[in-house]
């Protein structure tokens, strides 16, 4: 981290929870690497703290932010201008200061693209993905998938109409794609689970060590990959358990390291060195392991 002064720009990561989060590792590191003269750091926001924590960004001139769970998509009506990919998945999770302005974008979308292209070597072209969750990290995944390819699209969540909204949202840009929505108790569920050739858990179920109860891992058929978005100092219970059953499976580290590269990008105009981001993580995990 560089030695903070009255020139040194201010930027950092706002949810709720947020020290978990190893965003300020790798865009300290790359920051210190790049000799940019500038800080990130966590803010711990609440729900109902979210209005006030941004008219304090404003006031205090915070350079950017991202942003994490639960304000992805309740951001949205705060800010002053979002970037067409951001609105079309409904979701932000980088923020820029221009002038007065607070402007939204998501680099979830290529994140989580780049990552299972590096991380698991898949290709979604022709292929059937299945998604747990509807919240604003399952819209940049199906997004990003539906823009790269896929056959089709299996959005599976507890609150069907939710997820019956982000597939209005979305479909009518994908008409030649099949999207259909299943409850975790829907017959149909299982049939897609087992057609899966990529399963992906969009949820931040998994975060505090828990099992995904409402994903039996034993009905996934034997080729398909598994892709936690959630990412902990060691392997999520999922990523363990579908290990286990001989299954292709990663975190979601690859996916922090690639959209955090594009949020830098954003707020410099330039990319980290190759690799380095995620390095810096792999490494931060090897020390707490």
């Amino acid at each position: 981290m560089c030695n903070v002064s009255g020139k040194t720009r201010v930027y950092g990561i706002i949810g709720d929870p947020v020290e978990h989060s190893l965003s300020p590792v790798m865009q300290n590191q790359a920051m210190k690497s790049a000799g940019i003269d500038a800080v990130y750091v966590p803010f711990h926001v609440t729900p109902d703290t979210l209005v006030a924590a941004l008219e304090g960004l404003r006031a205090l001139q915070v350079n950017g932010v991202n942003v994490t769970l639960p304000h992805k998509e309740s951001i949205l009506p705060l800010l002053d201008h979002i970037d067409e990919d951001a609105a079309l998945v409904g979701a932000v999770n980088t923020v820029v200061r221009r002038g007065k302005e607070l402007i939204g974008f998501n680099t979830d979308m290529l994140g989580f693209i780049r990552s299972l292209s590096e991380d698991l070597h898949f290709d979604p072209i022709s292929k059937n993905v299945l998604l747990l969750g509807a919240g604003g990290a399952c819209r940049a995944a199906a997004v990003g998938l539906l823009r790269s390819g896929v056959a089709s699209l299996s959005i599976i969540n507890r609150n069907v109409e939710r997820a019956e909204q982000l597939a209005e949202r979305i479909s009518p840009f994908f008409p030649d794609q099949s999207i259909t929505i299943h409850g975790f108790d829907d017959a149909e569920y299982t049939k897609k689970l087992k057609q899966a050739d990529l399963v992906v858990n969009t949820t931040s179920i998994g975060l505090k060590g828990e099992e995904i109860d409402f994903c039996p891992v034993s009905k996934i058929k034997a080729s398909a990959s598994i892709y936690d978005m959630v990412y902990t100092r060691s392997e999520t219970a999922f990523v363990k358990t579908a290990k286990t059953l001989g299954l292709i499976a990663t975190d979601g580290l690859g996916m922090l390291a690639s959209q955090g590269e594009e949020a830098f990008n954003l707020w410099f105009d330039i990319y980290p060195e190759q690799g380095l981001m995620k390095k810096s993580l792999l490494d931060m995990c090897a020390l707490n392991s």
